[in-house]
């Protein structure tokens, strides 16, 4: 049975996944409290506090009468920051955000995690997965502040789940996308695939990754999950077998992968969540060039 949510707070509020959130939330009749450390403009939440996610009294105020979480403010890239910035700024806030709730009796946090734990997109040299398709339990290769605040972030909601009787679903999100961000993609690899290589070609619509994290907050959970959500295929022309030949050419295959099928399992976020995206971009599969850049190793 799901859940009724009547009050959510959204952290990052003003941020592009934020923004996207808030607008769906209140499309479906959910009454939204926004947290961001300037207002934003254009955020239609009915209740605005201006603060830092990793500041203890401007998230206890924001908390008022929530009884959701959505937590996403973060520093979204390692390259957006000093590394102590990047990694500190990140996991203090997810440590704040969830103390708080707990200690308010708020029973349910949906939090953005990130493909980038697995330490692939942001590694100085090119790295491969151990397998594919990659799923929840793929060792990560972190060697980036981002990944590895992302690593702590689930380590702390596992802890605050179990300190707190909390239900905690982190979605581990790939590139998401709105209509600019995947149309510039989308032209960047079909020119060179390596583009989009160290994330499996992956990609999320902006409106199906705020539509799943709002269902984060209603699913029949309970504890702490981490789950990989992204569309069903690639954000690339080309075969995922063929792809996956060229640019991890060792690494192993444990199921086919037919036509553009995203590398990723995606079981996991369809069970418990019921998720599967609606929002894909339809393309037709060309050959591979072969005189296109190929990945080391």
């Amino acid at each position: 049975m799901r859940r009724q949510v009547n009050r959510v707070l959204v952290t990052g509020a003003g941020g592009m996944i934020g923004r996207a959130v808030v607008d769906d939330l209140v499309t479906q009749g959910i009454a939204v409290t926004a947290l961001e450390r300037v207002e934003p403009d254009g955020v239609p939440a009915d209740r605005m506090v201006v603060g830092d996610a990793g500041d203890p009294d401007a998230v206890d105020k924001a908390l008022a009468d929530v009884d959701a979480v959505i937590h996403l403010a973060a520093v979204p890239a390692p390259v957006l920051g000093t590394p102590l910035e990047v990694f500190g700024n990140n996991t203090r806030a997810t440590f704040v955000v969830l103390e708080a709730a707990g200690k308010r009796n708020i029973r349910r946090v949906a939090m953005s995690s990130s493909y980038s734990i697995t330490g692939l997109p942001w590694a100085a040299q090119p790295l491969h997965p151990a397998y594919v398709p990659i799923d929840e339990s793929l060792p990560p290769q972190v060697e980036d502040p981002y990944g590895l605040s992302k690593q702590v972030d689930e380590t702390t909601a596992q802890m605050m789940a179990r300190r707190y009787d909390l239900t905690v679903i982190a979605l581990r999100l790939p590139y998401v996308a709105n209509e600019k961000r995947r149309r510039d993609r989308l032209a960047a690899t079909t020119a060179d695939p390596v583009v989009g290589s160290t994330e499996m070609w992956a990609y999320l619509d902006l409106r199906d990754a705020a539509r799943a994290l709002r269902l984060a907050l209603v699913a029949p959970a309970s504890g702490f999950h981490a789950v990989l959500v992204a569309a069903p295929e690639t954000l690339a022309p080309y075969a995922t077998e063929d792809l996956l030949a060229r640019y991890h050419p060792s690494v192993p295959v444990r199921r086919a992968l037919p036509g553009r099928a995203v590398p990723l399992d995606l079981s996991k976020v369809e069970e418990l969540l019921g998720f599967t995206a609606e929002h894909q971009v339809p393309l037709d599969i060309r050959p591979l060039p072969a005189d296109l850049t190929r990945a080391a190793g």
